[in-house]
């Protein structure tokens, strides 16, 4: 037993001298090192040495650094039996490999790229990078930022830099005339001011970033266009609707405040607590106040789902109304015999409503389909047909309860 308790310690002695003349890599992690020292600890505790026997054989501690420490400190031991390591430089993140790195860093939360991009001017370039904040925009706001939304973000930057110049201007003219009047004091007074506000700006970031776009969604300083499920709360007069609106987003609650363009003389509606449930990015690029060309009408079939344009008169925009193609008054609904599909009738159906309601079914022609209807039944619009089953599930789940007179 003694032999063997020798020849551990004598092959621990050397590895810990092995330890003690190389260097460690800059890119090591501390982490590392300390479950390193606490697995030698726990083995030499296991084989119970004597404290005599440590001493006798000299047995040095490897002490762990934090990872501010440089290499010269971390190499250092208790008792100065090991060299120190010189010309050590501070242990740093940036010191990590490129790859490691950018592993970190795209497994970061938006909150944790913030709060790395504030560290220093490097870290900042990477962590407002695009390909990092690409993934999170998508994660977030994919389903419910269109082109729509995109476009109107441009346009939004574009004005900004717009009225930055106008500004501009309208500050050195202003200067210019004033310059005469007012004291020299004052105006350093006014000049330290602008520098202070200047210097304040914690964390710069690039207006066309994916970053400043992201952060101007989730602080809801920036209102997008989307659409709207069942809008103002669900009111019976939009059931198994979709209306377009402007979002802004709001934090504390999770939720999305709606404004709705005018109806008429109706000034504009505004819905607060809107959820991510009843949000969706705009199907198809056509303003609420345009005709959808529709491209699928010699594709339907009964059966079919649709979405269809509506709006209750010409000065309202349109709204997206779910519905089903039906069959003509001369077909029994069999399959084998069913010939709907080759009519120029199409006969849409709004199942919602009960038998017999003049919101139940509507007729329209194939080949010249443009808008149709009265003042009293409104306008049918352009129509587009219903493919994506997550989209069909999301009209089933909005069914309302109770049928609709």
């Amino acid at each position: 037993m003694l032999l063997y308790l020798i020849i551990i310690c004598f092959s621990l002695i050397l590895f810990l001298n092995c330890l003690a003349l190389k260097p460690l890599p800059p890119w090591a992690r501390p982490t590392e090192l300390r479950l390193l020292s606490l697995c030698f600890w726990k083995e030499i505790s296991f084989f119970s040495i004597p404290t005599s026997l440590k001493n006798s054989l000299n047995i040095t501690t490897i002490i762990i650094p934090s990872p501010k420490l440089s290499f010269k400190h971390m190499m250092s031991t208790s008792n100065d039996h090991v060299e120190e390591v010189s010309g050590g430089a501070e242990m740093s993140v940036l010191d990590l490999p490129e790859l490691v790195l950018e592993c970190i860093l795209e497994k970061l939360p938006p909150s944790g790229l913030c709060n790395m991009a504030a560290v220093c001017s490097s870290l900042r370039d990477r962590c407002m990078s695009d390909h990092l904040w690409e993934k999170h925009m998508k994660q977030k706001w994919g389903r419910i930022v269109g082109p729509a939304a995109y476009r109107e973000w441009q346009w939004h930057l574009a004005s900004r830099k717009d009225s930055t110049h106008l500004k501009q201007g309208k500050q050195r003219l202003w200067m210019k005339l004033f310059s005469f009047v007012r004291s020299f004091s004052w105006v350093r007074s006014k000049v330290h001011d602008t520098s202070k506000q200047t210097t304040t700006t914690r964390l710069p970031v690039d207006s066309n970033s994916i970053m400043s776009w992201y952060l101007a969604l989730e602080t809801g300083r920036f209102w997008f266009p989307a659409q709207v499920y069942n809008r103002e709360n669900g009111n019976v007069g939009f059931m198994l609707s979709c209306y377009d609106a402007e979002l802004s987003y709001d934090q504390s609650t999770d939720t999305f405040q709606a404004r709705y363009p005018p109806h008429g003389r109706r000034p504009i509606a505004i819905e607060c607590g809107v959820p991510w449930e009843r949000l969706r990015a705009a199907p198809v690029d056509t303003s609420p106040h345009d005709l959808h060309i529709s491209d699928c009408l010699n594709d339907l079939h009964p059966g079919d789902h649709i979405e269809i344009q509506w709006r209750r008169n010409k000065e309202f925009p349109y709204g997206w109304w779910y519905g089903v193609v039906g069959h003509l008054e001369s077909c029994d609904g069999n399959e084998n015999f069913c010939h709907c599909h080759n009519s120029e009738t199409l006969i849409l159906e709004f199942n919602q409503y009960t038998p017999g309601s003049r919101w139940r079914k509507t007729t329209i022609n194939r080949k010249d389909h443009r808008e149709e209807g009265n003042e009293a039944d409104g306008f049918y619009g352009g129509i587009r047909k219903v493919n994506n089953k997550e989209e069909i599930k999301m009209w089933k789940r909005l069914w309302p309860v109770e049928v609709l007179e």
